[in-house]
């Protein structure tokens, strides 16, 4: 008996979409900052890394997240475009393999040119993406640690790239990484509302479905405002009057607040607009960064 394996450009299409390529700057951005702004340097390990987690790192994450989701997924309207695809059953083994397999050439180069503590980091966050989705260990079906896990997958690369680079981290660049880790533990349970109703029919637990959607929609304004404060209070100068980059997301969940888990689904509108925000917030970012690194 032989196996037959799909035709390799339809492969690389459905893991593309899987991938979700609008959002791979969120986890390659962040490396890219923390460790260009620690070494100040323009090396091999920047390139390898940044590419690394702009495609490889994400096709990781969502491939195996829609491999693992797919019955879920088949009562998700939102599935196949920007916000993945719904990957056929024929195709799950030949995608584990090719996303996994093209992190391997990345992460050996990146271990050769690290350190003990940038391998922990580079460790932590691989296993969070496979903790995440994989059968048994399935964080995402752990109420509150879904979200802690997929805020895990964001903040990790900046860690990591802190810790290739070695540095040692300051008070106002700690207080930065505990706002990076608010706001997305704010925007997975933002995002986890709207999939209340498929999950629930999946019988997939979330923090959305334990605490249902007007809960749920609080509690990301609360840490919104919370990753504000922490910026507010424990940067200094430009890094400081970054908090109030926040205000935008509490203001995009704000009109939610009073949503019934029937009408859950409305919540698509903001997460819609969730993706496109983070796209101008990137921009500013960008800039009080480049300021920072001036000195300004």
């Amino acid at each position: 008996m032989t196996l037959a394996l799909p035709a390799p450009r339809g492969l690389i299409a459905a893991v593309v979409v899987s991938s979700r390529p609008l959002s791979w700057v969120n986890t390659a951005y962040p490396f890219a900052a923390a460790y260009f702004l620690s070494s100040r340097s323009l090396d091999w390990r920047l390139l390898v890394g940044t590419v690394f987690f702009l495609v490889p790192y994400n096709a990781a994450m969502y491939g195996t997240n829609d491999v693992f989701d797919y019955e879920s997924d088949l009562r998700n309207p939102r599935k196949g475009g920007a916000e993945g695809g719904v990957l056929d059953p024929s195709l799950h083994l030949a995608t584990l393999w090719l996303v996994w397999g093209s992190c391997v050439p990345f992460v050996a180069l990146l271990v050769l040119g690290g350190s003990p503590g940038s391998w922990a980091a580079l460790a932590l966050s691989l296993f969070a993406v496979a903790a995440y989705s994989v059968p048994v260990l399935r964080f995402k079906e752990r109420p509150v640690l879904d979200s802690l896990t997929s805020s895990t997958h964001f903040v990790s690369p900046a860690v990591y790239g802190l810790a290739l680079a070695g540095a040692r981290p300051s008070s106002g660049v700690l207080a930065a990484l505990g706002a990076f880790f608010a706001w997305g533990v704010a925007s997975h349970a933002f995002g986890a509302v709207q999939d209340i109703v498929p999950d629930r029919e999946a019988r997939i637990a979330s923090v959305a479905t334990l605490f249902g959607a007007r809960a749920t929609v609080r509690f990301a304004v609360v840490c919104y405002l919370a990753a504000g404060a922490l910026l507010l209070l424990g940067s200094e100068g430009l890094g400081r009057w970054a908090g109030l980059l926040v205000l935008p997301y509490a203001a995009n969940a704000a009109p939610f607040l009073k949503v019934s888990d029937a009408e859950s689904g409305r919540a698509r509108a903001g997460w819609r607009r969730f993706l496109w925000l983070n796209y101008l917030t990137g921009f500013l970012v960008t800039l009080v960064l480049i300021a920072i690194g001036l000195g300004l």
